[in-house]
């Protein structure tokens, strides 16, 4: 039913995880299909090696900004 759902009215995505200010990743609240952005700023499906780019680039950017904390 969830499906149908999504089918006749679309995906209700919520950010469900922040990586950056432009990378976010995205769930839909009705049946769970995850997304993320891509280069271009366009959702597409995550997948195994979007979840691993994005687990790496959120690691850099934590340790950017805390390093940029500590210095200011």
């Amino acid at each position: 039913m969830k499906k149908f759902f999504c089918s006749v009215f679309g995906h209700h995505y919520v950010v469900s995880k922040k990586i950056t200010h432009h990378i976010k990743e995205y769930k839909c609240i009705h049946c769970g299909k995850e997304v993320t952005t891509d280069v271009s700023g366009n959702l597409s499906t995550l997948t195994p090696e979007l979840q691993d780019i994005n687990k790496t680039l959120e690691g850099l950017y934590q340790k950017r900004h805390r390093a940029a904390q500590q210095v200011a």
